[in-house]
């Protein structure tokens, strides 16, 4: 009985150590790509995506097109070095072939290796932050002072022209420098402590906020809010649905790219940005049903080791554009465009591109690729350009193949990819090579065997899953009329989240460790005007 016993224990203490020996290797393999583990300062699971393992950023995805579920933290990662020389295995044929294995529009089974320029430019903040610098410092690095004043100036042309038309309104005053930071601390407050309405911080009830609430009268508040304009007046030439907070965009597009340099890897997706996780758990399906649809879509070019958003698209469902963008109805077009512009300050640095289905196109990548741009992507039949690709490296084979098979066709230095892995995935890309492999691994089912193209888009894309599973909780819970008033409260949780970013990568977080939590509540605070009496710890 001893004897069985301490068998018991020691595949237990065995079975422990692999456990752990894994997850060792995952934690390495992160910190090789400098993946950051803990964006925000919190820990906890991530429950984002829990039937998506490659995470699909289309607003329109489906879970039909994934059939694996999440890996956990630490599951996933990408291997620097592939095995060597192997050769993958090619199972499918082609769909017409010439006698050197070709097919007519240049895809063939003769693989070879392919070397790629070494990335040399440097990642991190541009700015040299002091050791106090405090959290409205690095807010300032994207909305500074000028920008505000220009909220000021055009909230008050507004109001006067307002009430120049409709009557006089004794209420008002002119708003003034102090009273809009804020105003735009009190809406900041939404995103940390989610409520109702913004006016539940005047209210005697479980969300009132008797701390903040003294800065400013709600009548005050309400009026700035009636009048609050980013541009009051549309000029003659102006066509651009998006006129009104048109400037404050191109101010924050500027400031993201000059305040930050990213890594080499990075993704183009949609975050997401439905509706703040308070209304979800407590509002009935009624109540979702009657929710009005955005007008928008917003797509970003976020860093993959940082979780930094670079770059900002915002696109309009309806209206007419100066671009024309919304009149497309060929969404693979739009989604073509959408990338071009997210990545046209990319040429020549030898950045690698990481895209979800509706991105993916072997044309767009091979623009890219000239430009020095390289590229990773998965496809789906259903929502990828195909045009160019050998449909017969799309169809699931006849026999069911296992798990960590896959397929390789390539056409010049670009590699199309079809993986198994409980169902069928399959990737495009130019910055891998084909005989370069990886493994994919699980703490069930212990190492998947798959192209090192396949490796390094589930561990980037991974993260970005797992960043916007926290990123979504700390967005402005206002909930606004008007598009342009909800683009604009998007995109400055988006700056925001990009300050705690820079504050965490500087030498003030060695000095005070905040929370994003405890980050947020600190910018409200210094908008307001607050003295903190009571340090955090």
């Amino acid at each position: 009985m001893a004897t069985e016993e301490v068998a018991a224990a020691a595949a237990a203490a065995r079975r422990k150590a692999l456990s752990l020996s894994r997850l060792r290797a995952a934690r390495s393999r992160y910190q090789s790509l400098q993946i950051s583990d803990d964006v925000f300062g919190e820990s906890g699971g991530d429950s984002s995506s829990d039937d998506n393992p490659f995470y699909s950023t289309s607003a329109g995805s489906s879970q039909s097109d994934w059939e694996e579920g999440e890996e956990e933290e630490g599951d996933v990662m990408v291997r620097e070095a592939g095995t060597g020389g192997r050769r993958p295995e090619v199972t499918g044929q082609p769909t017409s072939e010439s006698g050197d294995g070709e097919d007519a529009a240049g895809w063939t089974e003769r693989l070879k290796d392919v070397a790629f320029p070494p990335y040399v430019d440097s990642a991190g903040p541009v700015h040299q932050m002091p050791l106090n610098a405090s959290a409205i410092d690095f807010f300032q690095l994207f909305v500074p002072d000028n920008v505000i004043r220009n909220m000021v100036v055009q909230t008050n042309m507004y109001a006067k022209k307002y009430q120049e038309r409709f009557g006089c309104d004794e209420g008002w005053s002119d708003v003034s420098l102090p009273e809009m930071k804020t105003f735009l601390g009190y809406m900041i407050s939404t995103s940390i402590h989610h409520c109702e309405s913004v006016l539940s911080i005047w209210s005697g009830g479980f969300y009132s906020n008797k701390s903040i609430a003294l800065m400013m009268t709600q009548m005050r508040f309400e009026k700035i809010l009636k009048y609050f304009h980013i541009v009051a007046f549309r000029s003659s030439q102006t066509t651009h649905g998006l006129y009104k907070i048109q400037p404050f965009l191109d101010c924050l597009q500027m400031t993201f790219d000059t305040a930050f340099k990213p890594s080499q890897t990075q993704v183009l997706h949609e975050p997401l940005i439905d509706e703040d996780p308070l209304f979800i758990a407590t509002c009935t399906d009624r109540e979702l049903r009657k929710r009005k649809k955005r007008k928008f879509s917003l797509w970003v070019r976020q860093c993959a080791a940082t979780g930094y958003i670079c770059q900002v698209y915002v696109n309009l469902k309806e209206g007419t554009a100066s671009d024309g963008l919304d009149t497309l109805k060929n969404r693979p077009q739009l989604h073509s465009l959408v990338a071009k512009s997210l990545c046209q300050n990319l040429a020549g640095k030898n950045y690698i591109i990481y895209t979800g289905p509706s991105i993916t196109s072997l044309n767009l990548f091979e623009e890219f690729g000239k430009k020095g741009i390289y590229c990773c992507g998965l496809l789906s039949s259903r929502k990828s350009d195909c045009t160019g690709l050998p449909r017969s490296m799309l169809v699931n084979p006849e026999i069911p193949q296992a798990r960590g098979q896959y397929r390789v066709r390539m056409k010049g230095n670009m590699s199309l990819i079809s993986w198994s892995n409980k169902g069928q995935f399959y990737f495009l890309t130019n910055a891998y090579s084909p005989f370069k492999e990886g493994v994919i691994i699980r703490r069930k089912s212990g190492e998947i065997r798959c192209p090192l193209a396949v490796e390094a888009f589930a561990a980037h894309l991974g993260y970005i899953c797992k960043y916007d599973d926290k990123y979504s909780k700390y967005f402005i819970s206002h909930k606004a009329n008007k598009t342009w008033q909800q683009v604009f409260w998007f995109v400055l949780s988006i700056a925001v989240n990009n300050s705690y970013i820079l504050y965490k990568m500087s030498e003030a977080y060695l000095v005070r460790r905040y929370t994003r939590v405890q980050f947020g509540e600190k910018l409200v605070k210094e908008l307001l005007g607050i003295e903190e009496q009571f340090p955090l710890e």
